[in-house]
C-alpha cells in the first residue's frame, strides 16, 4: 500500500512529464510477463519515452490541468502510460512495434497535443516521420527547384560545346 506522500511524488512526476509532452497512450498490459514488460521499458528509455505503470485513480489527479486532461474519463483497467517529449510519434511506435510481437499488449487512448484520438490511429501515429526525416524531406522539396535552375542555365552551354565537339569530329572525319 502506497502512502500519501508516495501517491503525491506519483502524481507529481507523472504530472510534470504531461505537461512536457507532445502525445501520450495508455496501453493495457495485462497478461505480459515480467520479461515483457522489462524489454519493452528498455525500448521507451532507448527512444526516450517516459512509461510509468500508475493506478487509474493516481493517473487521473496527474493529467489533470494538462493537455490530456482528455484522456482521464477513458482510463479504465490495467494500464501504462507512455509520454513522447520530443517527438510526437515515439511513444506510437514504440508501442505498436512491441504489441506487434506481444498480442496481450492493446493500446487503448491515444492523444496528441491534447485531442483525444482513437485507438486505431496509433499506428498512423507511429508512421509519423521523426523530426530529422521530415527536415529532410523538406530540403529535398526545397532543393529540387534550384537544381532545376541551375541545369536550365546550364544547358546553352552545354548545347555550345557538344555543337562545337560535333562540327570538330566531323571535319576531322573529313
Amino acid at each position: 500500500m502506497l502512502t500519501l506522500e508516495e501517491k503525491r511524488a506519483i502524481v507529481e512526476e507523472v504530472s510534470a512529464q504531461a505537461v512536457k509532452a507532445q502525445a501520450a497512450i495508455a496501453a493495457e498490459y495485462s497478461g505480459l510477463t515480467v520479461g515483457d514488460m522489462t524489454a519493452l521499458r528498455a525500448s521507451a528509455r532507448q527512444a526516450g519515452v517516459y512509461l510509468r505503470v500508475v493506478k487509474n485513480t493516481l493517473a487521473r489527479r496527474a493529467l489533470v490541468d494538462t493537455e490530456f486532461d482528455c484522456m482521464r474519463e477513458s482510463l479504465s483497467g490495467p494500464l501504462i502510460l507512455a509520454f513522447s517529449p520530443e517527438e510526437p510519434a515515439a511513444a506510437a511506435r514504440v508501442l505498436t512495434g512491441f504489441a506487434k510481437d506481444h498480442d496481450k499488449l492493446v493500446i487503448r487512448v491515444v492523444a496528441l497535443r491534447g485531442k483525444l484520438l482513437e485507438a486505431a490511429d496509433a499506428d498512423r501515429l507511429a508512421k509519423m516521420p521523426t523530426k530529422d526525416e521530415a527536415i529532410g524531406m523538406l530540403m529535398a522539396v526545397m532543393k529540387a527547384p534550384v537544381e532545376k535552375l541551375a541545369r536550365t542555365l546550364a544547358e546553352p552551354n552545354n548545347k555550345l560545346a557538344r555543337t562545337l565537339a560535333a562540327v570538330r569530329d566531323q571535319k576531322q572525319a573529313a
